[in-house]
């Protein structure tokens, strides 16, 4: 038996609070879980009468007639039935959380651009009030492309809770831990690790140790996947036994709360007289899930060359057009360089992807200098980027035996849209103005001569 823990005041059928989330693994398992035995309906979805007094009530995360192999559903047995968990709605304005169409840049030029870590303030800033949107990419109203952000949280959401009826959250911490207590159990997330919390499920935030700052990909379109591996077959990469989904949870306490939910790029309240997090019980394949990146086996060249990043893709979203994402959530980890007579970083290129990445720690190997924890880069489509003037001379010239990169840990959100900055990434946010200088120091070795000038 499980419930949510402290410090909201929560219970189980035999009220032992427990402090640490419990988790069922597999990605896209279609899981059963229970917080009260007996709870959950056997060989059927809704009794006519559910045990405990319980409603049944279904969330829909494909539509019903989507392919058996992607329609996802939960069936949730819960206290109170969701219309019960809204009343009437205000509008609200969250002004740093904005949605695409967002093409105002205040003027500032196309170009790479690359900022530090933005900093904490002193403000007591939640989940909601703490999101900083940097880029947007595609539309919200047709439900295509993402957005990209930086949350700066210090406080915990007290009697509050949020949803986005418009996008999925893939959550990806860089400093302090953080605590989602979802409608479908609870999910501890720490730098390392990461989160993907659907579309339309309720959830409050809580911080477990301060202050936190992370990124978001705000995914738009169809839900994130595991990528194909073709012919690299039925291992490594990402593997399923290694995402982990929470067991039932749940609250029923009776208390005034607030409900926000985000629904076509606008924000709006409502308030109720008890916790929505209430789902005694449930089965099903939509449901939040969290992911070690430290499991993330990475695959690459043992002879020559470099393969291109997709290789490091994590989770993907598709878009229709085969071959091309929406998203694609890519990871650059530790991992052994060993490829003969070949320049190892990242080679020199425009791409039709749209490029923003971020540091969790260490060192990223194409840019040894400036692009430090806690930053965040972005290279648009058909712009072209690369290794800064360090990395190329100390590429060119390497004893190339086998070389670990260790102590590193950077992340790439890419998509097939071009991203937009939003004000507050042009003019707010750390934007490093000379980044574009990384590359003036490389120079002209072209001198006629097969050899070359490499002096």
């Amino acid at each position: 038996m499980n419930t949510m823990t402290p410090p909201q005041g929560l219970r189980t059928a035999s009220d032992n609070v427990g402090t640490t989330p419990g988790y069922m693994p597999g990605f896209g398992n279609d899981f059963e879980t229970e917080a009260l035995p007996g709870a959950l309906p056997q060989g059927m979805n809704s009794p006519q009468r559910c045990a405990y007094g319980l409603y049944a009530e279904q969330l829909s995360g494909t539509a019903f007639t989507a392919p058996s192999h992607q329609n996802e559903r939960t069936w949730c047995y819960r206290i109170r039935p969701s219309v019960k968990h809204t009343g009437r709605f205000a509008p609200i304005e969250v002004p740093y959380w904005k949605s695409a169409p967002n093409i105002d840049t205040s003027g500032v030029s196309l170009g790479q651009y690359r900022w530090d870590p933005v900093p904490h303030t002193e403000d007591a800033l939640t989940w909601i009030t703490g999101m900083r949107t940097m880029t947007t990419a595609g539309d919200v109203y047709t439900q295509v492309g993402m957005a990209a952000h930086i949350y700066l949280v210090t406080a915990s959401m007290q009697d509050e809770y949020f949803y986005s009826a418009d996008s999925e959250l893939l959550v990806v911490p860089q400093e302090g831990r953080l605590r989602f207590c979802t409608e479908l159990g609870v999910i501890d997330i720490e730098p390392k690790e990461i989160a993907i919390l659907p579309r339309g499920l309720v959830y409050r935030v809580e911080v477990l140790e301060g202050p936190c700052r992370g990124f978001v990909c705000e995914n738009y379109g169809q839900k994130f996947d595991l990528p194909g591996r073709g012919p690299i077959g039925a291992n490594c990469l990402a593997n399923r036994r290694d995402f982990k989904t929470p067991v039932a949870a749940f609250e029923d306490r009776d208390a005034d709360s607030r409900v926000v939910i985000k629904w076509q790029g606008q924000f709006h309240e409502t308030f109720i007289g008890h916790s929505p997090l209430d789902i005694v019980a449930w089965h099903g394949n939509y449901a939040p899930v969290k992911y070690d990146l430290r499991a993330y086996c990475p695959v690459g060249s043992i002879l020559f060359d470099h393969p291109d990043p997709s290789i490091f893709t994590v989770l993907t979203a598709p878009s229709g057009v085969e071959g091309t994402a929406n998203i694609d959530f890519v990871l650059f980890r530790e991992r052994w360089m060993v490829a003969e007579n070949t320049f190892r970083p990242p080679w020199y290129h425009k791409n039709i992807m749209s490029e923003l990445m971020g540091n969790i720690y260490g060192q990223y190997d194409a840019k040894p200098q400036g692009f430090v924890p806690g930053g965040a880069s972005l290279h648009n489509m058909m712009l072209p980027h690369g290794p800064d003037n360090d990395a190329f001379e100390k590429a060119s010239f390497a004893n190339l035996g086998p070389d670990k990169l260790d102590n590193t840990m950077s992340f790439m959100f890419e998509t097939r849209f071009p991203q937009h900055l939003t004000d507050f990434a042009a003019n707010e946010a750390p934007m490093q103005d000379n980044y574009i200088d990384c590359w003036d120091s490389l120079k002209k070795r072209f001198d006629g001569t097969p050899e070359g000038n490499w002096d």
